[in-house]
C-alpha cells in the first residue's frame, strides 16, 4: 500500500496553505456553526453539512474563486481557511475571505501567516495590483491582522450590518501590490 504525499500549495514559518478538497467539508461545517466563529461571518443561518458539500462544489467549479486549508507545519492538523475570491485579471483586484476554526489558535498569528502567503500568491504569481478585504468594526483581530499585512482602510459602511444585538460598522481594506512587497521581503527571509 502506497501512501500519498501531502499537499503543500504554500509553505510559512509554521503553516502551510493546502487546497480544500471534499472531505474537509465536515471540519468545516463544524467551524462555521460555531457561535463564536459565526458571528464574524457573512451567513446567518446554520450551515448543513449538504451545505457546505454545496459551496465545495460550486468553488471547484469556479474561475474566481479558490480557498486554501490552513495547516500546522508541526502536526498537519487543519485550523482554518483562506480564501482569494472574485479574482478579476483584466482590473488586477481580488478579495479576501479567512477564518481560523479552530479558538485555540486564535491571536497567534497564524492567520496573519496564511494571509502573507495569499497575497504573496495573488502579487506574485497572479500579478494582481490590489487585493481587499471587510471586516467588522468589532472584530479588532482581524483588523490588526489585515494592517500586518499592509491593508489600510479603504472606506467604511456605517451601521450597515446586524451583528451581536446591534447594527454594526462594515469596515473595507485594501493592500496594493507596491506597499505589499517590502513587508513580503522581510516576511521571506525567515522562510530558508
Amino acid at each position: 500500500m502506497s501512501i500519498l504525499p501531502k499537499t503543500l500549495f504554500r509553505r510559512g514559518h509554521r503553516i502551510y496553505l493546502r487546497p480544500l478538497c471534499k472531505e474537509d467539508m465536515p471540519l468545516i461545517t463544524v467551524w462555521i456553526n460555531d457561535p463564536d466563529v459565526h458571528t464574524f461571518l457573512t451567513t446567518k443561518k446554520p450551515m448543513t453539512l449538504e451545505s457546505e458539500l454545496d459551496w465545495y462544489e460550486e468553488l471547484r467549479k469556479s474561475n474566481t474563486d479558490m480557498v486554501f486549508v490552513v495547516v500546522l507545519k508541526e502536526s498537519d492538523e487543519a485550523i482554518g481557511i483562506m480564501g482569494l475570491h472574485f479574482v478579476d485579471h483584466m482590473n488586477g483586484t481580488a478579495t479576501t475571505g479567512s477564518f481560523i476554526g479552530v479558538k485555540e489558535c486564535w491571536s497567534q498569528g497564524y492567520g496573519t501567516e496564511a494571509k502573507m502567503l495569499v497575497l504573496d500568491y495573488a502579487f506574485n504569481t497572479l500579478n494582481l495590483r490590489k487585493v481587499c478585504s471587510s471586516t467588522y468594526d468589532f472584530n479588532v483581530r482581524s483588523q490588526r491582522a489585515l494592517m500586518k499585512c499592509g491593508y489600510k482602510v479603504d472606506g467604511v459602511k456605517k451601521q450597515h450590518k446586524y451583528r451581536k444585538g446591534r447594527y454594526c460598522d462594515e469596515i473595507f481594506f485594501a493592500v496594493f501590490k507596491k506597499d505589499f512587497l517590502p513587508l513580503w521581503r522581510k516576511f521571506k527571509k525567515g522562510l530558508t
